[in-house]
């Protein structure tokens, strides 16, 4: 059985290394990223990804989507939209006096929500209800969503002023929240040829929904250690009770991480054994899912704000104080 699944995982792996060489004809560099957005796409898992303009969010989102075939849709956010203008809604003929329904951009498989925090709160919850639920309500009738079914968000941490952020309740929802940063000089100068002197070659998919559901089931057989799993909760129990694990940060932390963390870093562990083509969990993967899972779920006091700690400090903190087994 562990020879199968580790032919399985051999396979597949195959799958995502195409996969990583049809996204770099358009993007360079940003492999944390890509490996962030893989890992959304294997576990159904949303991905909010915060940068300023430039660094290629949405081209990153717009490569991984043509390299499966499957739906998509890009929804730029703007204070005017509507909920219905994502979920869709009914309309009514005067000729025959009944009403069609008119679904909206939601109905695909992969949906970039770009500047998500432009839009009012209203259109943000019918978004993360959708999210949550895996269905859309239009009239009296609920409607599901198809499978798989993705949200990757964008948003700039720079202009605050106009926008409508996310609270941290909605924020949770997403399973990631992946920071990125400028490209180094290297990085620069290749995106400059390959954007301004050279003809962007296209991407040709890879897989399709079927095979990417198949694959995402293999993530499920991924061993982990019983003593990797209370690593897994000292980790998010160090967040709530900081004192118990050796840390002062009690009083930088307002509430700590949701059992949603616990979850959602068994799964990105599972996805980055996967990606490095183990088909066991080691205590490396768990530290690698763990800033992206766990920055967005520590809410930081005013005591924090003010002798400017970040969560990246206190993240830092909890891996340093927390017992590796």
């Amino acid at each position: 059985m562990a020879q199968d699944l580790k032919n399985l995982i051999e396979n597949n792996h195959l799958y995502i290394s195409r996969i990583r060489n049809e996204i770099s004809k358009q993007l360079v560099g940003q492999e944390k990223l890509v490996d962030s957005l893989l890992t959304g796409l294997l576990t159904g898992g949303h991905v909010l990804i915060e940068g300023v303009p430039g660094l290629a969010k949405t081209s990153a989102v717009k490569a991984l989507a043509s390299a499966v075939r499957a739906d998509f849709k890009r929804i730029q956010f703007t204070p005017d939209l509507l909920p219905a203008d994502l979920t869709g809604t009914e309309i009514y003929r005067p000729k025959t006096t009944d009403f069609i329904t008119r679904k909206g951009p939601l109905f695909n498989n992969i949906i970039l929500a770009d500047e998500i925090n432009r839009a009012p709160s209203k259109v943000q919850s019918a978004l993360l209800e959708a999210m949550e639920e895996k269905q859309v309500t239009i009239g009296e009738e609920t409607y599901k969503l198809p499978s798989p079914f993705l949200v990757l968000a964008t948003q700039n941490p720079i202009e605050q002023e106009g926008t409508y952020p996310l609270p941290e309740a909605q924020v949770d929802r997403f399973m990631l929240k992946v920071l990125i940063d400028y490209p180094d000089r290297t990085q620069e100068l290749k995106i400059l040829k390959k954007n301004s002197f050279e003809k962007p070659a296209p991407i040709e998919p890879v897989i399709d929904c079927e095979q990417l559901a198949s694959m995402s089931g293999l993530m499920d057989q991924i061993y982990v250690d019983e003593k990797l799993k209370e690593y897994i909760v000292d980790l998010v129990f160090a967040t709530r009770e900081p004192d118990r694990y050796g840390m002062d940060t009690a009083r930088y932390i307002e509430f700590g991480a949701s059992p949603r963390a616990s979850i959602f870093l068994a799964k990105a562990a599972r996805v980055n054994a996967f990606l490095s083509g183990r088909a066991y969990v080691t205590p490396q993967d768990i530290k690698i899912a763990g800033p992206d899972v766990l920055r967005h779920r520590i809410l930081l006091s005013f005591e924090a704000e003010a002798e400017d700690v970040t969560t990246e400090d206190i993240i830092v903190q909890l891996f340093d104080s927390v017992e590796v087994p």
